[in-house]
């Protein structure tokens, strides 16, 4: 397979949205070489979905495979039943296997969004480390000390405030790196809170002979409430969002985070990026411009054009005009009565009971215009009823 070298395209590979490589000078050389590079990501497996702070990985591995080089992506699906403790407070519960499982589900679905899976290599770190003997553990563990795996600022804060770091934890980098040995990688990618496990892959590489691969670090992306984005919080959007919530939950963010959506997680054109940034700041442009073009792009990237227009469209009538969407979904439900929460749950609007007692706590559920918030409240469903939820989610119901 021929392997791109062009120059500026290198050069916005090797700039847009990254904080740190190391080493800058030989990933610089190994690109402008013509050789195959082999460039790592790991996934960890911890939640079933993608949001596009961790798509900004993904993207960046598409850039590689369009200039020709193998893209290895390794599922940790043995490393996840230890936990990943890189930015954690407090020791990860492990995950089971079969917690491992679900949430892979529909990995290579999400992935195939933006990645081609044709030119994609998958490996699972359990086939090698289910073979791996006590002995072999120990040459690795070998090659580093205690002082330096609690020497990471986390490890360092929860020593001091004397909260558990079970060993199990410290082992875990070294795990990661193994993987980077096993298929010999040249370059690793990641979030900025990577960056040791990321390093010991090299020392590991080194240690048992092998070139040592580069490490190219990325900025993180904030949450839509200016906090680390977190599915917890609820401050994320999700690559498989659909795509009117993609847009809304744009139109609903902060303004001073827009260029840093628009740099990290679109494709806008830098100099384009600094116009808006530019009129924005001489009061020419107002923010609101520049967060649509954003929202626009975003939905684009994941749902296409055709649907990003839709969306565009539809927050439109939404918000500027005050009227309800042209097309809203209508779904049978069993039943003639039921509680609030009930049907707020089975209409598959929230996923849980407990976001449905909270949206419908908090005045965030409509029924034929009007707010209801008594979730205990029998809501008669024998003759169509329309549910908004929030000012985005709309659905006709109609029992049986």
């Amino acid at each position: 397979m021929k392997i791109i070298t062009d120059e500026k395209r290198i050069k916005e590979l090797l700039s847009r949205g990254v904080e740190r490589i190391i080493d800058e000078k030989s990933l610089l050389a190994k690109l402008k070489s013509g050789k195959q590079l082999i460039i790592k990501h790991g996934i960890d497996p911890t939640g079933s979905k993608f949001h596009i702070g961790r798509a900004i990985s993904l993207w960046k591995l598409k850039e590689f495979q369009e200039l020709g080089h193998k893209i290895v992506l390794i599922t940790g699906s043995f490393t996840a039943q230890i936990g990943d403790a890189s930015d954690k407070q407090a020791m990860r519960k492990p995950l089971t296997v079969q917690e491992i499982k679900e949430n892979m589900k529909n990995y290579e679905k999400q992935l195939g969004q933006i990645l081609d899976l044709k030119k994609t290599e998958f490996n699972y770190n359990n086939t090698w480390f289910d073979k791996m003997n006590v002995k072999e553990l120990l040459k690795l563990t070998m090659g580093f000390t205690a002082q330096q795996m609690i020497q990471r600022k986390n490890f360092k804060e929860r020593w001091e405030q004397q909260k558990p770091i079970g060993v199990h934890e410290i082992l875990y980098p070294i795990f990661q790196g193994y993987d980077s040995f096993i298929i010999k990688a040249d370059l690793e990618i990641g979030g900025n809170d990577q960056l040791f496990n990321l390093v010991v892959g090299r020392e590991i590489q080194k240690m048992l002979g092998q070139k040592p691969q580069d490490i190219m670090i990325f900025e993180m992306l904030l949450g839509l409430d200016g906090r680390k984005m977190s599915t917890s919080w609820g401050n994320v959007i999700n690559t498989t969002d659909s795509a009117d919530d993609q847009y809304g939950k744009i139109m609903s963010m902060k303004d001073d985070l827009i260029f840093d959506y628009m740099r990290l997680a679109t494709k806008i054109p830098l100099d384009e990026i600094e116009n808006y940034k530019k009129q924005i700041r001489e009061k020419r442009l107002n923010p609101k411009i520049a967060k649509e073009k954003l929202a626009f792009e975003l939905v684009k990237m994941y749902h296409g054009e055709n649907l990003a227009q839709k969306a565009q469209k539809n927050f439109s009538t939404i918000f500027k005009e005050k009227k309800l969407p042209e097309k809203i979904e209508t779904k049978k439900i069993s039943g003639k009565k039921m509680p609030a929460v009930e049907l707020l749950f089975k209409s598959g609007l929230v996923n849980s009971k407990s976001e449905a007692r909270r949206i419908i706590g908090q005045n965030g559920m409509k029924i034929d215009g009007k707010i209801s918030n008594d979730w205990k409240k029998e809501i008669d469903i024998r003759n169509e009823i329309l549910i908004q939820v929030g000012k985005r989610k709309f659905l006709r119901i109609k029992g049986n």
